[in-house]
C-alpha cells in the first residue's frame, strides 16, 4: 500500500513535469495531503485506504503510459531546478548572517529535496536510454548499475538526521515551516525507494514497451492496452508470460511469414537468374531448394514468435540454437546448389565427348562436398560458441595422433590418389583384384566398389591396390584373344590335314571380324614421352598363327591362334562362334574327323603267337 501509493506521487509528478512547474507543485502537494491522511489520520478506514491504493495504481500506469508515449521529451526536457536551487542558497547565506537558524533548515531541506527530485529524474532519464540495450539481459545489468550510482547519491543527500527538529515544542512560525519542509523531504525518500521498487517490478513492461516505441506503435499498443475486455484478459495471460499485443504480433508474424513465401521464391528465383552460371539451373535449383526453404521459414517463424514472447529481447542460449539451425540450413541449400549445376551440368555433355573421367568428377564431387560439410560443422561450431582459433591451432598438436589412428584411412585416400593419377583402371572397366572379379562401379574416396559377375556388390579398400596385382580386361583396344587346340585322329592323311592348316590361316585371315597384319589402326591422340611400343600401350594385337602344334595322346593338334577385332564380349563370343563353325567345314571338305580321348589295348600273347 505505501510502495504503490508513493510511486504514484512520483510517476504522476513526472507525467505532468513536462508541462510546467505549476503542475508537478499542485500534484506534489495533493500527495503530501493523500500520504499524510493515509499514515497519519485514524479515521482513515481500510476500505477508503484501498480505494486510494487502487486508484493511484491506475494513475500510475497512466502515468507510465504517457512516459513511454513521450520518451524523448523527457530524456531531453529536464528540469534540473537549478534555478530554485541557487536562489534558496543565496536566501539560506541571508539568514545565516541574520542568525535565523529555523529559516536556515529549512530552506536547506528545500534545497536537499529539490536535489533529490533532481536525482531521481536524471535517474529516470538514464532508465529511459537504457531501454535500448540490444537485450533485456544488459538493460537489467545496466540498470543495477542506474540504481546503485542513485542511491549514493541520494545516501549523501540524507547524511544529516533532521529528525531532532521535528520534537522541538515552540511557537515559532519559522519552525513550523521548517517541520513542514522535513515531513516531505523524509516522504521523498520513501518516493525514491518506492520508485526503485517498481522500476525493478515493471523493468520488463518498460522494456517491451520501449520496443513498440521504436517500432512506433507505442500509441496503437497503450490504445489496445486500454480496452476494457483487454485489460480484463492481460492478467490472466500474464501468468503465462504473455498479453493481448504479444499474441496479436505473433499471429500478424506468423500470418506475414506465410503469404510471404511466394514472394521470397520470386525474389530467390530472380536472384539465381542474376547469376549467369546458375541462371540457366534456377528452376530445377528452386524445385530442390523448396522444402529447405520452407523449412528455414519455419524456423524463422517459430525464431520470430520466441522473441516477441520473451519481450522483443534474445536468450543467448536460444539465440545460438536457432543460429546452428540456420547454419546446418545455409550449408544444406549450399550443397544441394552445387551438386544440382554439378548434375545438371555433366548430363548435358554427351558421354563420347566427356574429356575427364567420370571417377575424377565424382572424387573432385565428393572433396568439394566435403570441403561445404567442413565449412559448415564449422560454422556450427562458431555459433555454439566454440573458439575456432584453438580448434585450428590444436589441430597441428593433435595431428599426428589423428594420423596414427586414421592411418587406414589416409593410406585409402592415397590409394584413391594413385588409382586415378596411374589410370590403372576406370569406373565401368573389366577388372581382376585377387579373388575378386567384376565390373568397376565407383572410386571412392576411400574404397572402390566392384559388381561381381554373380551380381554380387564388393567393396575393396583403396590401400589394398598399392599392393595387389590387378588385372585390367577392358584396357585393349583392337584385338581380343581366341586360342583353340583342334585334333584330329591320326588316321587322317598328312595331305588332308596340310590342305585343312591352309584352308583355316587363309579363312583366318580374309575373315571380317578378325585381326591381321593388314588391319589398319590409327593411334589417337599419342603424346606419352615414353619409351613403350604403341600398340602393347593402346591394347592392339593382330597375331595370326595356325599351325601343327603337337602329337597328342589321342590326336595330332593344330593351334589356332588369333584375334578378333572386337574387344566387346557378345561380339567376341560371335566370332569366335563363326570361326569354329568355319573350322568345321573345312574339316569335312579335307575328310577330317576331329579325334576325341581314345585309348588301343594290344594283347602280347596274341601278338607273339602271330610272330611265330
Amino acid at each position: 500500500m505505501k510502495i504503490s501509493q508513493s510511486f504514484f506521487v512520483l510517476f504522476l509528478f513526472l507525467a505532468t513535469a513536462i508541462y510546467g512547474n505549476s503542475s508537478f507543485d499542485s500534484f506534489i502537494e495533493q500527495q503530501i495531503e493523500i500520504l499524510d491522511k493515509m499514515n497519519e489520520d485514524n479515521n482513515v478506514t481500510q476500505e477508503q485506504i484501498e480505494e486510494l491504493v487502487s486508484y493511484q495504481e491506475k494513475l500510475y500506469e497512466a502515468a507510465l503510459d504517457e512516459i513511454m508515449v513521450n520518451k524523448k521529451e523527457y530524456i531531453n526536457n529536464i528540469n534540473l531546478y537549478d534555478s530554485n536551487i541557487f536562489s534558496l542558497q543565496k536566501i539560506i547565506n541571508i539568514n545565516k548572517r541574520a542568525g535565523n537558524t529555523y529559516a536556515v533548515i529549512r530552506d536547506e531541506v528545500k534545497i536537499k529535496s529539490f536535489l533529490l527530485l533532481k536525482a531521481e529524474r536524471l535517474m529516470l532519464k538514464e532508465v529511459l536510454q537504457a531501454l535500448d540495450k540490444p537485450s533485456l539481459k544488459e538493460f537489467e545489468k545496466h540498470l543495477d548499475d542506474i540504481i546503485v550510482a542513485n542511491q549514493i547519491k541520494v545516501e549523501e543527500i540524507y547524511k544529516k538526521d533532521y529528525t531532532p527538529y521535528l520534537k522541538i515544542d515552540s511557537p515559532s512560525k519559522t519552525l513550523a515551516q521548517a517541520k513542514q519542509s522535513i515531513r516531505r523531504f523524509y516522504l521523498l525518500k520513501e518516493i525514491n525507494v518506492d520508485t526503485i521498487s517498481y522500476i525493478y517490478k515493471y523493468e520488463r513492461k518498460m522494456y517491451r514497451l520501449n520496443k513498440y516505441t521504436k517500432y512506433h506503435l507505442i500509441k496503437m499498443v497503450i490504445y489496445i492496452n486500454n480496452i476494457d475486455i483487454v485489460k480484463h484478459i492481460n492478467p490472466v495471460l500474464d501468468d503465462y508470460g504473455l498479453n493481448v499485443m504479444k499474441i496479436v504480433f505473433m499471429l500478424l508474424l506468423s500470418i506475414i511469414i506465410y503469404f510471404f513465401r511466394k514472394i521470397v521464391y520470386v525474389a530467390l528465383e530472380s536472384y539465381i537468374l542474376k547469376i549467369d552460371i546458375l541462371s540457366k539451373y534456377s528452376k530445377e535449383i528452386l524445385a530442390r531448394l523448396k522444402k529447405p526453404i520452407e523449412a528455414a521459414i519455419i524456423i524463422i517463424n517459430i525464431n520470430m514468435i520466441i522473441y516477441v514472447y520473451n519481450d522483443f529481447s534474445s536468450i543467448d542460449l536460444i539465440t545460438s540454437i536457432f543460429n546452428i539451425i540456420y547454419a546446418l540450413l545455409f550449408t544444406m541449400m549450399f550443397y544441394i546448389v552445387v551438386n544440382t549445376v554439378a548434375t545438371i551440368k555433366l548430363s548435358e555433355v554427351p558421354t563420347s565427348k566427356k574429356q575427364i573421367k567420370n571417377e575424377l568428377v565424382n572424387v573432385g564431387m565428393k572433396i568439394i562436398n566435403f570441403i561445404i560439410v567442413i565449412v559448415g560443422i564449422l560454422l556450427v561450431l562458431h555459433f555454439a560458441g566454440v573458439n575456432l582459433t584453438a580448434v585450428l591451432s590444436g589441430l597441428g598438436i593433435g595431428g599426428f595422433a589423428v594420423a596414427f589412428a586414421a592411418r587406414d584411412t589416409i593410406s585409402n585416400f592415397f590409394g584413391t590418389l594413385s588409382i586415378l593419377f596411374s589410370d590403372v583402371f576406370s569406373q565401368g572397366d573389366w577388372i581382376v583384384v585377387g579373388e575378386h572379379e567384376g565390373v568397376v562401379v565407383e572410386i571412392g574416396l576411400r574404397v572402390t566398389t566392384i559388381r561381381t559377375f554373380d551380381n554380387a556388390l564388393i567393396a575393396i579398400p583403396n590401400g589394398t591396390f598399392a599392393n595387389t596385382d590387378v588385372k585390367n580386361w577392358d584396357r585393349r583396344t583392337l584385338g581380343r584373344r581366341i586360342k583353340m587346340s583342334v585334333g584330329v585322329k591320326y588316321d587322317s592323311k598328312r595331305e588332308d590335314i596340310q590342305n585343312a592348316v591352309a584352308q583355316i590361316r587363309e579363312m583366318l585371315d580374309k575373315h571380317p571380324g578378325i585381326a591381321t597384319v593388314n588391319t589398319k589402326y590409327e593411334h589417337k591422340h599419342w603424346h606419352a614421352p615414353k619409351l613403350v611400343s604403341k600398340d602393347d600401350h593402346d591394347g592392339v594385337k593382330r597375331t595370326l598363327l595356325v599351325y601343327i602344334d603337337e602329337f597328342g595322346d589321342s590326336s595330332i593338334n593344330i593351334l589356332v591362334y588369333c584375334y578378333s577385332k572386337s574387344v566387346v564380349w557378345h561380339e567376341w563370343l560371335a566370332v569366335k562362334e563363326e570361326v569354329m563353325l568355319n573350322i568345321m567345314e573345312i574339316f569335312e571338305k579335307n575328310n577330317l574327323e576331329f579325334a576325341f580321348p581314345s585309348l588301343s589295348l594290344y594283347h602280347e600273347t596274341e601278338a607273339c603267337s602271330k610272330s611265330n
